[in-house]
């Protein structure tokens, strides 16, 4: 009775080091998706800068590439957590259309909506009950750099078609560690996300 006794101890503590072990499936399913998409937004955003200053629009051109630099980190630091988790990102190949600068904003402008709305609030709220912090913290980032994304090309396209771009933001400057995204001349002396300094910063 005591040998069944203890097996049976043995059994359920094994039972609960595997539940103890099993991989948050939901976000290593959200990290792949994240890092696809923030790999997508950053070549396609490099694509929107060149076809900008084709039309004339340099200080635009400044914005695209200061936001494809933010979306390169948030892949990265995407990959890094996957990683940590034990897992691999599969090969794909980027695909998106490049059209007028004004059409290529709101097309940013809306990519930069849902990702904000609807795609990280619910890629957080799978990391925080799969406990991921590393994962919760990447995401975090990614979201709240896309909210002043969002509102620098609505910025953008506002100025845009009323012939004001003169207006905007002549530079900008790009956190190396989390991709936060500041207009010149509004530039904190710490990353408001990640407390990295400002001389670490890269300028656009």
């Amino acid at each position: 009775m005591k040998k069944y006794f203890y097996f049976m101890l043995s059994l359920g503590a094994l039972v609960m080091l595997a539940g103890c072990a099993q991989k948050p499936v939901k976000t290593v399913a959200d990290l792949k998706e994240g890092i696809k998409g923030e790999t997508m937004a950053s070549a396609k955003y490099a694509a929107f800068a060149e076809k900008a200053r084709e039309e004339g629009n340099d200080t635009i051109a400044l914005l695209f590439d200061a936001a494809s630099k933010a979306e390169a980190i948030h892949a990265a630091n995407h990959t890094k957590v996957l990683e940590k988790l034990g897992e691999k990102m599969e090969a794909f190949t980027p695909e998106f259309e490049v059209k007028t600068t004004a059409e290529n904003l709101q097309a940013a402008i809306e990519g930069e909506t849902y990702e904000e709305t609807v795609m990280y609030p619910g890629f957080i709220k799978d990391a925080e009950a799969e406990k991921v912090p590393d994962a919760i913290k990447s995401f975090t980032w990614a979201m709240d750099t896309e909210k002043k994304h969002e509102a620098f090309y609505k910025n953008s396209l506002t100025a845009l078609q009323a012939g004001n771009e003169s207006t905007l933001p002549a530079g900008f400057e790009v956190c190396p560690v989390c991709g936060n995204t500041y207009a010149e001349g509004n530039v904190d002396e710490k990353c408001a996300f990640c407390q990295t300094p400002r001389d670490k910063f890269e300028k656009i």
